[in-house]
């Protein structure tokens, strides 16, 4: 079946380990588990003269998720334009619309974008099937689901923790093979849970199932992460009509997305893992900050004695009188202070580290670190002032533009080799298709139209349809519907006959 998966081999396999505890890690991370400190830190600082530095309290407990997340808002926070190269009317640019709507590419883009800065790695895969999952619809007398669908292009994405590649002989970056591979737990009749191994595995033209048996090996902690291994036992039947597919492609239909790469290696490289050193530092400070606010909330008193034991106004009351040395404890403004600026710094790191600017996020955490964005409002300046951000975006649209244009294409030659000789299909030939990407920054329309008039005289430089398509973000069918209303309102408008033709000399 394959080098990776057969009987008696490890599941997981043993050198994929450290990646699948990166995965885990860097979840956790995202995910946060600080929301309890922030909370209880809110709850107490809100009425002290440390109430302003509440926000960058939330800043630092939430501070990965905005900064994951803010890429993929500006990827595709404006809709990019997918083009096939082709006239509107072609059957290609018209699947090309099709399949990137039934399959809400840009929603499913978004969601890969913010998986791979988790993880460093996303993956879609392209297939023919029935999209309705229909296993628990009624069936006939003989076994057919009482209902039908017809299948479709699927691009969908696959967890980066089953997906196990295999590389091509002398490459660090082709593959020859690639395995998805999960772990399903299934109870048996004695409601004992006996958990199997389903293979899928992906090479140029075909695709082979498989099913294993598993016996449970242990728990691996190697990578401070808690990543559950298997021993693979026998082979058992996949219940499939036939365990071998054949695609009608020359390639691989699963594709990989990375956040970042280097040459040596195909894994990608998160955006958590090199901050996580300093984004323990950060929950340190939270613990410290939440520490020192629980330690002195209720505060223990001292003074006179009042000859009442139950006179309390504080969490303590130790009575003195004149004579007594009086007792006193260390203030901890100067503690907080400090854990709020070490905190400040630590934040700025992560900033600078993660080429984000602070003011992106409608805030800066100090006068000093990158001023508040709005000093200038002019579209050059703006942009300007993104660079840093913009640069990040756009390597990490390389990699998410190459995966969805392959992606795309394979759908299309999916769809064709699929539809051979069925009646009512018309076949069209592929093309590989082209992605009109926007960065997501607000742009100075007046100013863009006013350098174009000058630089060409006062010329057109945009069809009507164009224009349609990008100002109001919608596809080519949409903004021909569009145009066509709009002709005939200058018709209804322009109608009506001059009554001078009635006029005689």
């Amino acid at each position: 079946m394959g080098k990776l998966f057969d009987t008696g081999a490890q599941y997981p396999p043993a050198n994929t380990i450290e990646r699948l505890a990166k995965y885990y890690r860097g979840r956790k991370i995202f995910d946060g588990k600080q929301a309890e400190v922030l909370e209880r830190a809110s709850e107490i600082l809100k009425d002290t003269p440390h109430a302003p530095q509440l926000e960058k309290l939330y800043i630092a407990v939430n501070v990965i998720d905005v900064l994951v997340t803010k890429v993929a808002d500006l990827m595709f926070g404006e809709s990019p334009i997918y083009e096939s190269g082709l006239p509107d009317s072609s059957p290609q640019q018209q699947r090309l619309n099709s399949i990137v709507e039934e399959n809400d590419l840009n929603q499913l883009g978004h969601e890969l974008v913010i998986g791979a800065g988790i993880r460093g790695d996303a993956w879609i895969k392209t297939y023919y099937a029935v999209r309705q999952d229909l296993s628990e619809v009624p069936t006939d007398d003989d076994g057919n689901p009482l209902i039908t669908a017809q299948p479709e292009p699927i691009i969908e994405a696959v967890d980066p923790a089953y997906v196990f590649p295999e590389l091509s002989r002398g490459s660090r970056k082709r593959f020859k093979a690639v395995n998805i591979a999960w772990v399903e737990w299934v109870v048996d009749k004695d409601g004992e849970e006996i958990p199997y191994l389903n293979v899928e595995r992906h090479v140029p033209g075909f695709i082979m199932y498989d099913r294993f048996k598993l016996a449970p090996k242990g728990v691996d902690t190697t990578y401070d992460a808690p990543i559950q291994t298997f021993t693979i036992l026998e082979r058992v039947p996949t219940g499939r009509d036939s365990d071998l597919v054949e695609t009608g492609l020359t390639w691989i239909p699963v594709f990989h997305v990375p956040y970042k790469t280097v040459d040596d290696d195909w894994q990608g490289i998160s955006g958590i893992e090199k901050l996580e050193s300093v984004l323990a530092a950060i929950n340190d400070r939270l613990v410290q900050i939440d520490y020192i606010l629980w330690k002195h909330s209720d505060p223990t008193a001292y003074g006179p004695d009042l000859g009442e034991a139950e006179t309390r106004f504080s969490g303590r009351y130790i009575p003195v009188d004149k004579n007594d040395v009086t007792p006193g404890y260390m203030t901890w403004d100067s503690q907080l202070d400090g854990a709020f600026k070490e905190l400040d710094i630590l934040l700025g790191l992560v900033f600078q580290m993660s080429e984000t600017p602070q003011w992106l996020f409608g805030t800066t955490l100090s006068e000093d670190k990158g001023g508040t964005g709005t000093s200038h409002t002019d579209g050059v300046a703006i942009k300007a002032r993104f660079m840093p951000i913009l640069s990040k975006i756009k390597r990490i649209r390389v990699h998410v533009d190459r995966a969805f244009r392959d992606a795309l294409w394979t759908a299309m030659a999916l769809e064709n080799y699929a539809n051979e000789g069925v009646d009512g299909f018309e076949p069209y030939e592929p093309v590989y298709p082209t992605i009109a990407w926007r960065d997501g920054i607000p742009k100075d329309l007046k100013e863009e139209a006013e350098i174009m008039a000058i630089r060409l005289n006062g010329k057109p430089t945009l069809d009507v349809q164009s224009a349609i398509k990008r100002m109001d973000e919608v596809d080519d069918e949409k903004a021909l519907e569009i145009m066509r209303r709009i002709e005939d309102d200058e018709k209804k408008a322009n109608g009506f006959v001059d009554s001078s033709i009635f006029n005689t000399d």
